[in-house]
């Protein structure tokens, strides 16, 4: 049985995208910085009740949204929307935040006609504010009309310190029937990989349990998400959800590898193009680069490996500048606790080999400095100890970044 994945990233993007997902849109004002106008309530609907999975992020510090919604996927009921809000974190709020964040549940379902427990929760902004739920409340109403068609003002609605919404779609066919992944995301700051690194939503019209998707998600995650770093914080926040209605029809795909294989490369596509679009999106980002692992003793080696260079300050700073000084990802790869021989190690930059087997190579530094001009940059490092290869996505640091967080929240 012949499966094939391709991303589509023309009409049929975002999470209206697959069959039988509606979505609606809110200017609450939950930010209260006077942009009435900005949209910042979300609703992502399912018109049949969803197979949902989550990753949730790892630190200890966890928003009322994200136990809620934790807690719910834990009762394994299925899952008939998500509420989303931007502009108040609903974090370290004490047993306020928990009231509040079933709330915006209780009100969800009561619009859409729908028990609590079916339906999920999500925040996103400034951490320790009171939730303005007189606002909220009448925004998820307000949203509740479901009159976005297409899923882009919901990609809107959730957007932070976003310079533009993020969307993405896949499809793959299965025994002649077609079927889609469609995803929204946000995220320019507080991003760092360690689970789930931002706020994303996926949904797909595939038959699958909540099981095989928590597998698919989990996995999907681990490879594109978490391999994006932009300032090395983890906000209390993260979350990435994924729900699966069947509205394509066909069989459930839990006992057939072949269609599973499809849903996961799919979901895969998506969260790929998801992530590379944070990324290059990040808070005062000029540029971005994606550094690619070989070589490595283990997996593991590899991801460290590219996620310390991703991550160094210093390697930043270099590209924001268009600088050529390999010397700092060496020295990056030197402290990340990869095994490698410096003797065997090799470091290309824009397709230019500056560092191989212990010395520099007298490559075209000039033609380096170039390649750190464009909008994306591609590092490779063959770190000669194996086999195992990983990647990581990073971003300039620049000026920028710190006046967007040095202002935050006055």
């Amino acid at each position: 049985m012949a499966v094939s994945v391709e991303v589509e990233r023309l009409d049929r993007v975002g999470v209206c995208a697959p069959l039988g997902f509606r979505t609606g849109a809110a200017a609450a004002g939950v930010r209260g910085d006077g942009d009435e106008q900005r949209l910042d309530v979300a609703l992502i609907y399912s018109e049949a009740p969803a197979s949902a999975a989550g990753v949730f992020t790892r630190n200890a510090v966890k928003a009322a949204p994200v136990v809620i919604s934790q807690l719910t996927l834990r009762r394994g009921t299925p899952i008939g929307a998500v509420v989303v809000n931007a502009g108040n974190a609903n974090a370290c709020t004490g047993a306020q935040g928990f009231r509040d964040a079933l709330l915006m549940c209780a009100t969800a379902g009561d619009a859409l006609g729908l028990d609590p427990w079916q339906v999920l929760v999500c925040s996103t902004g400034v951490i320790g504010r009171p939730m303005p739920m007189a606002r909220v409340v009448g925004g998820i109403t307000q949203a509740a009309a479901l009159a976005d068609s297409t899923g882009n003002d919901a990609a809107r609605a959730i957007m932070t310190t976003d310079t533009r919404p993020k969307l993405a779609g896949a499809g793959f066919e299965v025994a002649g029937v077609r079927y889609s992944v469609g995803g929204i995301a946000k995220g320019a700051g507080m991003i760092h990989p360690d689970m789930a690194t931002l706020l994303a939503f996926m949904t797909t019209d595939a038959p699958v349990s909540a099981a095989a998707l928590h597998t698919i998600l989990t996995g999907a995650s681990d490879e594109t998400f978490n391999c994006v770093t932009v300032d090395g914080d983890t906000s209390p926040n993260d979350a990435v959800l994924l729900l699966a209605n069947g509205a394509a029809g066909g069989p459930s795909f839990d006992d057939d590898p072949v269609a599973l294989a499809g849903l996961d490369a799919a979901v895969c596509a998506v969260s790929e193009s998801l992530a590379e679009q944070l990324v290059a999106d990040a808070e005062g980002a000029e540029r971005y680069f994606r550094v690619d692992v070989t070589g490595a003793a283990e997996r593991d080696h590899a991801r460290v490996a590219a996620r310390t260079v991703a991550a160094s300050p210093l390697v930043k700073s270099a590209v924001h500048g268009a600088d050529p000084n390999w010397g700092r990802i060496v020295a990056a790869l030197g402290r990340s606790g990869a095994t490698f021989a410096l003797d065997r190690c090799r470091i290309t930059i824009g397709g230019v080999t500056v560092f191989d087997r212990g010395a520099p190579t007298g490559g075209d530094l000039e033609t380096v400095r170039a390649a750190l001009r464009r909008p994306r940059v591609d590092v490779a490092v063959d770190l000669g100890a194996g086999d195992a290869h990983g990647h990581a996505w990073g971003c300039d640091l620049t000026p920028e970044y710190v006046h967007i967080n040095a202002d935050y929240t006055t």
